[in-house]
């Protein structure tokens, strides 16, 4: 018997469908490749059946498993991508070989006081205008992740220009004489996507991301961006180099 907080405040059916991610991730449907009935499911959970049929199709709009009508519920098969974050963590260089296409879109570009974190992180006093992002990265039109990212606008002052036709980061600043950079740090939680998260990447509420904190810096320490990254959590793992990693919740 599975165990939810009827007084958490979050939903019993997201409780539950989180419990049934967990499961799947473990292995544990994997002689059957498929759930329970919603009767089992409810008796595990102590809910009713409704509750069970919420959390069962909040799963199979992130495709994580499919209903078929009478058959069941199976486990949608699928390889999640493998991100390598290492010294040297490149989007496009860690997914290399493992999709057809990857393409990146800015949702969001401005101007801003640095908060006191972002100004931390890139060793600026606080209140200085640094450049905010959001960017949403795609593979084979599936979006992956969601990153907001920080840099210092007086260094770069016309960063989101170059980018436009560029298209990469590390083109944009090797354009402002940034010939290299390494990641310094990378802290990384798993949390429920917020709203903004769930659409753009195109997940159902309850769903769980996988964030990375991250510092990168040129190799002689200069601070060149401060980012934190959203992975939608059931398509990709993260390969972490202990060496430049650190994990928290």
């Amino acid at each position: 018997m599975e165990f939810v907080e009827r007084r958490s405040g979050i939903s019993l059916w997201r409780q539950i469908a989180d419990q049934i991610r967990i499961a799947i991730s473990n292995g544990e449907f994997k002689e059957t490749n498929m759930l329970p009935g919603e009767l089992a499911l409810a008796k595990r959970f102590e809910v009713n059946r409704h509750t069970v049929r919420s959390a069962i199709a909040s799963l199979a709009r992130e495709g994580v498993v499919q209903v078929e009508q009478g058959r069941g519920t199976f486990i949608a098969r699928h390889t999640r991508l493998q991100y390598p974050i290492g010294r040297r963590t490149r989007f496009s260089a860690g997914l290399a070989g493992q999709t057809r296409t990857l393409s990146g879109t800015v949702r969001e570009s401005r101007i801003e006081e640095a908060p006191v974190n972002v100004a931390d992180a890139l060793a600026l006093d606080a209140g200085a205008p640094v450049l905010r992002l959001v960017r949403v990265s795609m593979a084979d039109g599936v979006p992956l992740s969601r990153a907001i990212s920080w840099f210092d606008a007086a260094r770069f002052p016309d960063f989101a220009e170059r980018l436009e036709k560029q298209r990469s980061i590390t083109a944009v600043l090797k354009s402002f004489g940034v010939d290299d950079y390494v990641r310094i740090s990378t802290r990384i939680s798993a949390h429920h996507a917020d709203p903004q998260t769930l659409e753009d990447l195109r997940l159902s509420p309850g769903a769980i991301v996988l964030r990375t904190e991250a510092i990168n810096a040129e190799v002689d320490g200069r601070r060149v961006e401060y980012s934190n990254t959203y992975f939608a959590a059931d398509r990709i793992e993260l390969d972490i180099d202990h060496g430049t990693a650190s994990a928290g919740m």
